[in-house]
């Protein structure tokens, strides 16, 4: 079939309308595609984050402590989190604190327990010797007789005055000290891995030397007086 000049025309202005509306179709699809791709590609991302802030949240992390013998320990489960700002109030309020396995009277490692649901948390507590003040010790250079009785009291070797609980944590040592021999001897108190150095001289006082009191001499003066008369 032949067309002529006007029907050429015709279809010529048709197939070019045509393909505008084509063309036109196909950039509103893509473009209303990539927004939905960036939508719910937007949407995961917010979700993610939201979830990882809210793990955060709820994290728990227990302290480590180290405390000095006979301190009471505190019973408010806040007290053994680490960042309980970042914990929920709902969540603090299910948490159970269990020290039951801490002796607070005698040092030594122990453990304690923080349990959230089903999940126990375990966290740890040094107990520790108390802490004695430090001081600097003077000995005595004691003199004894032979047979007289060593003190066994460290204060007995001590100058000046010292508080009871350093007495209490001295430890005295005689073991070098004969106390039958005459002679000069160390003897040692040691206090907070510190040594210290005195020295006891026991001495041989010799024979016993009976002497008159004074009513015997003025007896003795009188017989004289008398026998002198006598004479």
């Amino acid at each position: 079939m032949k067309f002529n000049n006007r029907e050429l025309k015709i279809l010529s202005i048709v197939a070019a309308s045509w393909g505008i509306i084509f063309i036109g179709s196909g950039i509103y699809m893509e473009k209303n595609e990539k927004v939905n791709i960036n939508t719910k590609y937007t949407l995961k991302i917010s979700s993610n984050r939201i979830a990882e802030t809210q793990a955060k949240k709820n994290e728990i992390k227990l302290k480590d402590f180290e405390l000095e013998i006979n301190t009471p320990l505190s019973v408010d489960v806040k007290d053994y989190l680490e960042d309980v700002e970042n914990i929920s109030e709902s969540i603090l309020q299910e948490l159970k604190l269990d020290t039951s396995r801490v002796n607070i009277n005698e040092a030594g490692d122990y453990q304690y327990t923080i349990t959230y649901k089903k999940k126990k948390y375990l966290g740890n507590i040094k107990i520790k010797e108390k802490e004695l003040p430090n001081v600097t010790l003077k000995l005595k250079n004691i003199v004894l007789n032979k047979g007289d009785a060593l003190s066994t009291n460290p204060s007995s070797y001590i100058e000046g005055e010292v508080p009871e609980e350093v007495y209490n944590n001295l430890t005295l040592d005689l073991s070098g000290v004969q106390d039958q021999v005459p002679g000069s001897y160390k003897y040692y108190i040691s206090y907070k891995n510190e040594t210290y150095e005195g020295e006891i001289t026991i001495k041989d006082p010799g024979p016993t030397i009976i002497t008159p009191n004074t009513k015997e001499k003025e007896e003795i003066k009188e017989e004289e007086k008398t026998e002198e008369k006598e004479d």
